[in-house]
């Protein structure tokens, strides 16, 4: 932080404010989104088969809106999660998976989730596990960590092909845990790669006596995207597999298509990635490179979280090779880089902001303006400008946008029949249940799957001898 340079505000230009906050109020009755573009001829070069060279300066149109679908995934993960830290279900998803998109308003996008991820962690990492401070709680062990989707037949049709989504949450803000994420490189695979260890325990942590991480997060995913990529290979199609995420959902998200590039091979792999920091050294960018994954990351310029973890020991010491040789334990970003600059906005504040640099929906406001590194802010973009203050304040206050708006409604209380403010019981379809996800388990779901002809679990609760089952037929 003592490195980072502040920026003093700019003199307001009064006039540049008004006409904002017209063009503003003139978008209220317009669509947020623009009309989809069917992109099946040239689906390859937005999954950065070419590395999407000419495609980032200026900006793809194509691409643009793709990455703000991935980036909407990646934000779902945030707006249904449950932050209560006085609800018995702090820590777990507010939707069940067949509710999720439409509770949130994603549908449109043409995605169904078909498992939830959870994950747990054996090393110490500050602030990332929230937990209930209810004795009788869902969960003392794991979090919801994201989800993965799969796309319906329009939506594939319109992508080119069968687009299976891993969506990996991370955090809202950047808290004191980034501090200590340069002291240790962790193996991984073979070779000289090493990946830093706190993101990995987050990825791979997994214990018999829990409820909901029998199986690691990296077990769950791979189980599903394997199940899902067979599935529609079966029947003839082509598959592909983005994986999305921001801050720690970034990195979790490359991590997952390291492994799943071994794992599940001869399948296109996509990384899109937000305001996510460095994962392993020099020889796992290789590794990574070498098994054909594509990782695009989008950054804002103001925000500290991409260059850590290795503010100081990072990429830009390659250049001294020839004296020191390649060193292990330096950590280096992969992929692509798109850069935004928040200076680009006409509405957004200037100064120093470290949790409004950091916001996913910051970083969607940016994309959805960005045509070039020489062009102004696109006039004609779409989205709801309102999004950017959900849980920061960087919009410039002639917009009247309240700061931190995004909440549930009076807290999550309801008045009752006795005119008593109480927390509403959650629906039994989004009370969260455990994952099934010990082989034995998952040999009993299979077996009820098969035993039901077809028709689509809902929810199911597996006890020792027993499984309660909705379904809808």
């Amino acid at each position: 932080m003592l490195h980072l340079r502040i920026e003093k505000p700019a003199p307001k230009n009064l006039s540049n404010m008004t006409s904002s906050h017209v063009d503003v109020e003139e978008k209220h009755d317009t669509p947020t989104l623009s009309p989809k573009e069917d992109i099946s001829d040239k689906w390859r070069q937005i999954q950065g088969s070419s590395g999407w060279g000419d495609l980032l300066d200026p900006l793809h149109p194509c691409l643009r809106r793709e990455i703000l679908k991935y980036g909407e995934f990646a934000q779902a993960t945030y707006d249904a999660f449950d932050f209560d830290s006085f609800s018995e279900y702090c820590g777990s998803c507010r939707f069940s998976r067949n509710n999720l998109f439409g509770k949130l308003g994603l549908d449109n996008h043409g995605y169904d989730v078909s498992k939830y991820i959870y994950a747990m962690s054996h090393v110490d990492v500050p602030q990332w596990l929230k937990k209930s401070h209810i004795m009788d709680s869902w969960s003392k062990d794991s979090n919801w960590m994201g989800y993965v989707a799969v796309s319906d037949d329009n939506e594939s049709r319109r992508i080119g092909r069968r687009d299976v989504v891993v969506a990996w949450r991370g955090t809202v803000a950047p808290t004191e845990w980034y501090e200590d994420l340069q002291r240790k490189l962790e193996p991984i695979g073979e070779g000289e790669a090493k990946v830093e260890h706190r993101f990995l325990g987050i990825y791979k942590s997994k214990n018999e006596s829990t409820r909901y991480n029998k199986s690691s997060a990296s077990g769950q995913v791979i189980r599903e995207v394997k199940k899902l990529v067979n599935l529609y290979k079966e029947r003839g199609e082509e598959v592909r597999i983005t994986i999305t995420g921001h801050s720690l959902g970034g990195a979790l998200a490359v991590l997952n298509a390291y492994e799943t590039a071994t794992l599940v091979p001869n399948v296109p792999i996509t990384v899109v990635s937000f305001g996510a920091p460095r994962v392993g050294n020099i020889a796992f960018r290789d590794e990574l490179h070498k098994k054909g994954v594509k990782t695009l990351r989008i950054v804002i310029k103001q925000d500290f979280v991409p260059r850590m973890p290795g503010i100081v020991l990072n990429e830009s010491l390659q250049k001294f090779n020839d004296i020191t040789g390649t060193l292990e334990w330096v950590y280096t970003h992969v992929g692509a880089e798109l850069k935004l600059d928040v200076r680009a906005s006409p509405y957004l504040k200037r100064g120093f902001n470290v949790l409004g640099y950091h916001s996913l929906e910051t970083y969607l406001h940016l994309v959805d303006g960005f045509v070039s590194t020489k062009s102004s802010f696109r006039t004609e973009a779409r989205r709801d400008v309102a999004l950017v203050n959900k849980v920061c304040d960087m919009l410039v206050e002639e917009l009247r946008i309240p700061h931190f708006w995004y909440q549930m409604a009076n807290k999550g209380l309801v008045c009752n029949n006795h005119g008593r403010w109480v927390k509403p019981k959650r629906d039994p379809e989004d009370v969260p249940s455990p994952t099934t996800t010990s082989e034995g388990q998952h040999n009993v779901f299979s077996q009820i799957q098969s035993n039901l002809q077809g028709a689509s679990i809902i929810h199911m609760v597996l006890e020792s001898d027993c499984a309660l089952v909705w379904y809808d037929t």
